[in-house]
């Protein structure tokens, strides 16, 4: 977490000493709505085999562009991640879960251009776990009894533990570019992000529990944004 607030400080630091260059510019204000959807995994040690899990992503945004070429976006977001598990086709083994968040980045915006532009978002976020769902076929479930009853001590499928074994609150770094087009009913912003976690979703080996020593999300996400002016 230290980490996390280290690199906001210097985001934020970066930012206002760009803004104490620039001459006066009458600053905008957008609100705006948008969605798309998230290709996400997780960064598991000891790695576990995966296959990308889609998910929807979406919400709310504020976006004021304070000076030629340089503004900031906040945005409050619904979001799905979680990770698809891969097995041999011939154990009849199946699994994924969706772990649903609010998320909520606030990111330096720049771009370059007029009525049509090119934008860079980049800065830190911060996550909320509100729930999650699990689909796991009967074959593996099956055989996690097997094992567990006959090695009872041993930590068998922690990626498999309740919500209650996982951190509620997650933290990262976000970027990405795109096209925004200015139009006379208002702005339409079309990016590619990707999210790099920061945090563990599990106990890290920090804690003599743990069985990951690293167990972070990672996601691309493709999403549209609409704004309407209002200053």
């Amino acid at each position: 977490m230290k980490r996390f607030f280290s690199i906001v400080s210097v985001i934020l630091m970066c930012s206002s000493f760009i803004y104490a260059q620039k001459e006066t510019f009458k600053s905008e204000l957008y609100i705006g709505a948008g969605g798309g959807v998230a290709s996400s995994s997780m960064d598991f040690v000891p790695g576990i085999q995966q296959k990308l899990n889609i998910g929807f992503h979406g919400g709310i945004a504020a976006k004021l562009i304070s000076e030629k070429h340089l503004g900031l976006i906040g945005e409050l977001n619904f979001a799905q991640r979680g990770w698809k598990e891969e097995f041999d086709p011939e154990l009849g083994f199946d699994y994924s879960r969706t772990l649903n968040y609010v998320e909520v980045p606030f990111m330096t915006h720049i771009y370059f251009g007029n009525s049509f532009r090119f934008i860079i978002n980049v800065g830190p976020q911060i996550s909320f776990l509100i729930g999650d769902k699990q689909k796991m076929s009967q074959a593996l479930a099956d055989d996690l009894e097997a094992r567990r009853s006959a090695s009872p001590d041993a930590r068998i499928g922690v990626q498999y533990s309740p919500r209650s074994e996982m951190s509620v609150v997650d933290y990262g770094l976000i970027g990405g570019a795109g096209v925004a087009l200015k139009t006379p009913i208002g702005d339409f912003d079309l990016e590619g992000r990707y999210y790099f976690g920061l945090g563990d979703l599990f106990t890290s080996r920090r804690s003599e529990n743990a069985f990951f020593s690293r167990s972070a999300h990672r996601a691309i996400e493709a999403k549209l944004t609409y704004y309407v002016k209002i200053r």
